[in-house]
């Protein structure tokens, strides 16, 4: 009898334990929910208006046969990824396919541009001999610093084509090296991972306003 009381305490214990450690991290996640959605409703009234104007740039290329080249490092490579296939396939509604294309995905290019060059131009080189005037290039960096997305964004400057950049942290270079009728969405935020969640909204937001301005209302 004994022992099996002190099997029972045991066991209550090990089970206030892990109940107390699991209190704790159901209280991070939690505060992980409420900082992001927080980070949502902030930037709202900012960004609202760019990225009107970034879907508006968008369709004027696709109506005009261009088409949209995006890129990025590391989790900003997988939102351009998630773009263009939301593009080139499909977002929410049934369309024909729209012109898009990530410059994160081909090894082969990556690796020899890396390689025989460096790797500041693993994109630059791409632009330059895949855009065209009127083309858009979609670049993504949660800082505005990445070498190679800015080398990009000049290198769609001399293709004469305009530049969406979804940067965080005040812009960077990247922010400072926009022309004109380029559009900037700068999460005001200086955390990566609020960034790249307001980012991941504002291609949603993307995706569904082409296909609001292309299609109409459903």
């Amino acid at each position: 009898m004994k022992a099996s009381a002190a099997k029972d305490q045991s066991r209550r214990e090990n089970s206030s334990e892990n109940n107390g450690e699991n209190s704790e991290l159901l209280v991070r996640i939690a505060r992980q929910f409420n900082e992001s959605a927080e980070a949502k409703r902030s930037s709202l009234e900012l960004l609202a208006a760019p990225i009107a104007r970034a879907t508006e740039l968008m369709v004027k290329c696709l109506l005009g046969n261009g088409k949209i080249l995006a890129c990025g490092n590391g989790g900003s490579a997988a939102d351009a990824q998630h773009f263009a296939a939301e593009l080139l396939n499909r977002f929410e509604r049934e369309r024909p396919g729209l012109a898009a294309m990530a410059l994160t995905t081909d090894t082969s290019t990556l690796t020899s541009i890396a390689n025989d060059y460096d790797y500041e131009q693993v994109f630059s080189k791409q632009v330059g001999a895949l855009g065209s005037p009127g083309d858009v290039l979609l670049a993504i960096s949660t800082s505005g610093e990445s070498k190679n997305v800015l080398r990009a964004v000049h290198a769609a400057h001399e293709r004469e084509m305009s530049v969406v950049a979804l940067t965080g942290r005040g812009g960077g270079e990247i922010g400072h090296a926009l022309a004109s009728g380029d559009v900037q969405v700068c999460v005001p935020h200086s955390r990566t991972a609020r960034i790249q969640e307001v980012h991941l909204l504002a291609l949603h937001c993307l995706c569904d306003g082409i296909d609001y301005l292309l299609l109409g209302a459903e």
